[in-house]
């Protein structure tokens, strides 16, 4: 089963490798196709003032230094085009963020680097309108059929991280988890489905419900998970509020492989 899994940001040198070391567990895990996860720059913070991260050119040294210590494959979001062919001489992801999955540009130059892509679904869009973004990646790779298997085949996933539900909310729906899997494999974001925006300055959560979401989501069935974590949420620079503390995080493995295994899915 996939997992991907880090900070939501690199902060600093020291905090990051120490989360990379806690996390060695999980990425020997045989059962578990493990990537780490983080931004370099967070572009849509709510405010202005909020932490961003180290930038580009910092951003892939610190990449580069966790795959080369700990032999990590890794993920990382791009918001433009311009950063496809320089992110993805380093990571093994590109990840195109939620309020980015309908930017043809953005999509054309993630499927031209022998990167996967990983298109998170807009908090705004229904299931099927998936497909075209899909397509996008699909066909800049010459590939004309969107279906699962053309996009297993070819390294294009889809990420399921909850819809707007009225001001300030999102539900998730888990028939878009069915629904999305007739066009690609699908990966379920259980902490940024626990997101309450329009907090503030910075956007709110409930790291409580993550798990629950999580056993949902492997009962429904799925192809992997994301899930954003920390060893002290409540000092992240990012996203705190719905990450999953790493203690926490190994539980919700356990609970996601019990599921799995009692349905007797792969």
């Amino acid at each position: 089963m996939i997992i991907l899994t880090g900070p939501c940001v690199l902060e600093d040198r020291d905090k990051v490798m120490k989360i990379a070391e806690m996390l060695k567990p999980l990425s020997e895990d045989k059962r578990v196709d493990f990537y780490f996860k983080a931004s370099f720059d967070k572009a849509n913070r709510t405010s202005l003032s909020s932490f961003r991260g180290p930038g580009l050119e910092e951003g892939l040294k610190l990449f580069q230094e966790v795959k080369e210590q700990f032999g990590y494959r890794l993920i990382t979001d791009i918001h433009e085009s311009y950063q496809a062919a320089p992110v993805g001489e380093v990571v093994d992801i590109l990840q195109i963020p939620a309020f980015l999955c309908r930017q043809t540009d953005l999509l054309v130059a993630a499927a031209k680097t022998k990167c996967k892509v990983n298109i998170k679904k807009g908090q705004f869009l229904a299931a099927n309108s998936m497909k075209h973004p899909v397509e996008k990646v699909l066909k800049t790779r010459g590939v004309d059929e969107v279906s699962f298997q053309a996009s297993k085949d070819n390294g294009v996933w889809l990420c399921e991280r909850g819809n707007t539900f009225g001001y300030g909310a999102l539900v998730v729906d888990m028939k878009n988890l069915i629904a999305m899997r007739e066009y690609a494999p699908v990966i379920f974001d259980a902490t940024h489905s626990a997101q309450v925006p329009s907090t503030g300055e910075t956007t709110g959560g409930n790291s409580a419900i993550v798990p629950s979401l999580a056993r949902a989501a492997a009962a429904v069935g799925v192809d992997g998970f994301f899930f954003e974590t920390h060893y002290d949420p409540s000092i992240a620079l990012s996203d705190g509020p719905n990450m999953l503390q790493i203690d926490e995080l190994y539980k919700t493995v356990n609970e996601i492989f019990a599921i799995k295994e009692a349905l007797g899915y792969n």
